[in-house]
């Protein structure tokens, strides 16, 4: 209504939920005031918040078609906004307001009080002081001070003990941090904001501001904002938008009235009902409904008046569905939505994405997705990104998600775990580290790096990566030629990486640490960019900041917090989006229309999603203080979702299962198919999204045989290579002729083939330093195990087994030496040819036998030698192959034929409970034959024969799964 006409009463207007907010706003100001051209500019518009700003200014360009000056459009309705509602708030006449505590230091301060006089760790503390913060802002919209709530305290009746600790916890905080504020010369952000807007309220009441003022799709009942609400509604200028308020045709008074309030005479509230909010919106505005009216150039798509009346039906108080039976069947129809049910997330991401990619296809044709599930929002961005369509994500990326931010966690990972290879190689290779020119010489050097630190944990620190870097350097074994020269450039850049978190340290000071270990690693390129300038503010506010200087952390705390700190913070790219194709929160998707609206992920949890249980406030807390419960967020959704259905097409969807269980279909979407009678399904989108990966024909890979040339195959193997060769010839061909050796895991457990090699080590030490005295074999196992090396579970678990099963073995050398038998050989590496093949071995242990000069062979095992259908299978033969390289005289001066063979073995002989044992197997001659028998028939077939390498020829021996992949195993597995 123009401002020249007479008004009886407030300016209360409503955008019914079938229109676009945003542009019939815009186009109804300008219908209004478009004659004057500073008139729009004298104008200010209160909004919700920042992003209805954005979406209200791209109205006004679109309505407008040339240029025009916009109206002041001021965010009112977020209790997180910053400084800005001040800037329009407040004036040079009036009493000055206190400052805000910057959030960061207030939640900074919060954690330090939690802390006090508990065994908190700072994360967690972190953690409940967002939540304690969370609560205060709660109670100071409601304008409930500390006061009233520690005067309510004691009523809470019959608590659980952990709600009472929590809140004696709140009533400290209440009691001293209003008193540290008032020391500090602040006020609570939420707090100044109230006293801006009701100091305006007061102000434009005496004194109505110069030009026109509306309050647009404001639906917070904040008493602040509704005091000022009221007072825009009865200014002469002045309007009030509300959007989709539910007229009493479609909510009549008795369901209206069945909606509840505040006091106990109002009834009990239905804070889930779409309505609740408005209503306890208009209540404390104090007006009654009768006072809105609809709002004009309100235009909506053809069947959108009914899709709004179906959707108020289907979202009705359920005391009162049964008046669904009483409809017609036009008004039971929801027109042109339909719904897609897909059978998992991933497939429910790539449909979405098809249906935008289609409606692209139509030139000026806008499509928009709203869901509150960022993971699937996340997917769907992804899967767009696939035709080079970046869609415009309102909610943004969180900063952890980004590459400073993840260099940041990479970094702080790797300091707090003390340089462990995985976090360590994973902060050398970030990709912004050292980027640029000599990029690749350095992921060369990480590359080096990550092959000697494969295996076991070293010690933590730079010592420990220093003695493993020198241990593999000093191995004739190891490929690792290079590393001296690799570990000479990396060894400064990781040794500064370490001291970012020795000692005690704070949250300051962790965050000028990291600044430097950026620029150390990243230089100043980390820091370009949205992401990047984020992440340098973020650090420079956690230096600058007092309260995080005081607040210690340990380095347990610091990924957790780190993490905590960047997830809030959240990145949106300024320009390069694509500009009909948005990715929208429900607050903004309810302002706008687009041609095709997608509302996805509507399964129970997501959408509405459930009510945050408040860990400081309990229920009955809460509702003796007439806080609204946590479940209006639910009629919220509710609200914005009935909104939504209106757009002039409408795709519903959601996933059968969510990836570990099955799904249940969100309430909302089990309403709308219940009045209904069921929505039509889109199974186009799933049958499109299976063939947009579907490879049309099947062919799966037939079981490999490569049947390389004779004259190329190997003439040489390893003794300990036999079994691989006859169990899974192609795992021997991809071992030695395609050189393909698996790597150990980075960090990886003590394992049996760790407990192998220590064992062996431990045994050729005592046969080169103690010459194998038997009572040097006990001390050297206990010095083993005082090693730093053995982790401490190991050495608990491990080592009274080890202990018990070395005791036993000395004994047996001692009786052994004691009738005259002499080692000669540990770890003796031999080789000689046999059957046109030459044969390599590394024996553990040869003895002198005596009287007659021969050689006995051992083997150690720290499990159970072979059982007896290996060895009658032709397997096992290990000890029989060293035998004939001994026979040989490949074993250099210790030539003697072998007479004896034996397996020492550190586990516990068939009934027996004793561990350590010796097993002696023979005859030497047989042994022999059989390992000369068989070893010759295998290097016929496989070494110079022609037959092909098959894969698994008996899966039974077959023991090792390392070239399972490379052999596509599970897809010829069974089919031939």
């Amino acid at each position: 209504m123009p401002a020249s006409e007479p008004r009886p009463g407030p300016s209360l207007w409503s955008i019914p939920a079938e229109a676009s907010f945003a542009d019939a706003l815009a186009l109804e100001l300008i219908r209004r005031h478009g004659g004057d051209p500073l008139a729009l500019a004298r104008g200010r518009v209160l909004l919700p918040n920042a992003r209805a700003v954005r979406t209200v200014t791209e109205a006004f360009v679109r309505a407008s078609g040339a240029g025009l000056l916009l109206p002041r459009l001021i965010p009112i309705g977020d209790p997180s906004l910053d400084e800005r509602i001040g800037g329009a708030f407040e004036t040079l006449e009036g009493p000055s307001v206190a400052p805000a505590v910057d959030p960061l230091t207030r939640q900074a301060e919060l954690a330090a009080m939690l802390q006090a006089g508990r065994s908190l760790g700072t994360a967690e503390a972190w953690r409940l002081s967002g939540d304690l913060a969370r609560t205060l802002d709660q109670l100071l919209v409601e304008g409930i001070t500390p006061a009233d709530l520690l005067a309510r305290l004691d009523e809470g009746g019959e608590l659980a003990i952990h709600q009472k600790r929590a809140l004696e916890t709140l009533s400290v905080v209440l009691t001293r941090w209003p008193e540290r504020q008032r020391r500090a010369g602040r006020i609570d952000l939420v707090e100044r904001r109230n006293l801006l807007l009701r100091a305006t309220a007061r102000r434009w009441q005496a004194i109505p501001p110069p030009g026109f003022t509306v309050a647009a799709g404001i639906t917070t009942s904040a008493p602040a904002v509704a005091e000022l609400l009221r007072v825009v509604a009865h200014m002469p200028d002045g309007s009030v938008v509300l959007p989709a308020l539910t007229d009493d045709a479609l909510l009549d008074e008795e369901q209206w009235e069945a909606l509840g309030g505040e006091e106990p005479e109002d009834g009990r509230p239905e804070p889930t009902h779409p309505q609740y909010h408005l209503k306890l919106l208009l209540r404390r505005m104090r007006v009654d409904r009768a006072s809105v009216r609809s709002w004009p150039s309100a235009s909506a798509a053809p069947d959108g008046p009914q899709r709004s009346r179906a959707a108020a039906h289907a979202l009705t108080a359920a005391s009162f569905s049964q008046g669904w039976s009483r409809l017609a069947p036009g008004e039971r129809s929801l027109g042109s939505v339909r719904l897609a049910i897909l059978p998992d997330p991933a497939s429910e991401a790539q449909a979405i994405a098809l249906a935008l990619r289609e409606a692209l296809e139509t030139e000026g044709r806008t499509a928009a997705l709203v869901t509150p599930d960022r993971q699937l929002a996340r997917r769907v961005g992804a899967h767009l990104r696939r035709w080079g369509i970046e869609a415009d994500d309102s909610a943004g990326t969180p900063l952890s998600l980004l590459a400073p931010g993840s260099l940041l966690l990479a970094l702080a990972a790797a300091a707090a775990d003390r340089l462990a290879p995985v976090p360590l190689l994973a902060l050398l290779g970030h990709p912004l580290v050292r980027a640029g020119e000599g990029r690749r010489e350095w992921l060369d050097d990480v590359r080096a790096l990550d092959l000697a630190l494969r295996g076991p944990r070293p010690l933590p620190g730079l010592d420990g990566l220093q003695r493993l870097v020198e241990q593999k350097i000093e191995d004739k074994r190891s490929a690792a030629r290079t590393l001296p020269e690799v570990w000479q450039r990396l060894e400064p850049v990781v040794a500064r990486i370490e001291p970012l978190l020795d000692g005690a340290l704070t949250l300051a000071g962790l965050a000028a640490g990291l600044r430097h270990g950026v620029e150390m690693l990243a230089g100043e390129g980390a820091w370009s960019g949205p992401a990047g300038r984020a992440a340098a503010d973020l650090l420079a506010a956690l230096e600058a900041s007092p309260a995080t200087a005081a607040l210690p952390i340990t380095t347990n705390d610091a990924v957790p917090l780190l993490r905590s700190l960047l997830d809030g913070v959240a990145i949106r790219p300024p320009y390069g989006q694509h500009p009909r194709v948005r990715i929208l929160g429900l607050i903004e998707a309810r302002l706008i229309k687009t041609d095709l609206m997608i509302l996805a992920g509507l399964n129970e949890g997501s959408w509405p999603a459930p009510p945050s249980p408040d860990p400081w406030l309990p229920v009955t807390v809460r509702r003796q203080l007439k806080l609204p419960g946590p479940e209006i967020r639910i009629g919220l959704s509710a609200h914005d979702f009935a909104g939504l259905l209106c757009a002039e097409e409408v795709l519903l969807t959601r996933a059968r299962r969510d990836g570990r269980s099955p799904t249940v279909s969100s309430r909302l979407l089990l309403r709308l198919e219940a009045l209904t009678g069921g929505l039509p399904r889109d199974d186009r989108l799933e049958a499109l999204a299976v063939a947009l990966d579907d490879p049309e024909r099947e062919q799966p890979a037939l079981r490999p045989r490569p049947s390389p040339p004779r004259a190329e195959r190997p003439k040489r193997i390893r003794v300990t290579d036999l079994d691989r060769l006859k169990a899974d010839p192609f795992s021997f061909y991809a071992k030695t002729m395609l050189g393909l050796r698996p790597l150990d895991d980075l960090g990886a457990e003590q394992d049996a083939a760790w407990k192998g090699t220590i064992v062996h080590a431990l045994f050729e030490q005592w046969f080169e330093e103690d010459q194998c005295a038997p009572a040097r074999l006990l001390p050297r196992a206990r010095a083993l195990l005082a090693g730093n090396d053995i982790h401490p579970l190991m050495r608990a678990l491990w080592g009274p087994r080890l202990m018990e099963a070395i005791g036993t073995l000395a004994v047996e050398e001692a009786e052994k030496q004691a009738k005259g038998r002499r080692p000669i050989g540990a770890e003796v590496e031999g080789k000689a040819e046999v059957a046109g093949v030459q044969l390599i071995g590394r024996a553990d242990r040869i003895d002198r036998l005596p009287g007659n000069g021969l050689l006995a062979i051992l083997d150690f095992k720290t499990g159970k030698p072979p059982a007896n259908n290996q060895v009658e299978a032709g397997f096992a033969l290990q000890l029989g192959l060293l035998g004939l390289i001994a026979e040989k005289g490949g074993f250099g001066d210790l030539m003697a034929r072998p007479a004896l063979f034996e397996y020492w073995s550190l586990a516990k002989q068939d009934r027996s409970d004793r561990r350590g044992f010796v097993e002696e197997i023979g005859p030497a001659d047989l042994i022999l034959e059989e390992a000369r028998r068989h070893f010759s028939e295998a290097a016929a077939r496989w070494l110079t024969g022609d037959e092909p390498f098959h894969a698994k020829l008996q899966p039974r021996f077959a023991r090792y799964g390392d070239y399972d992949q490379l052999m596509r195993l599970e897809e010829w597995l069974g089919r031939s």
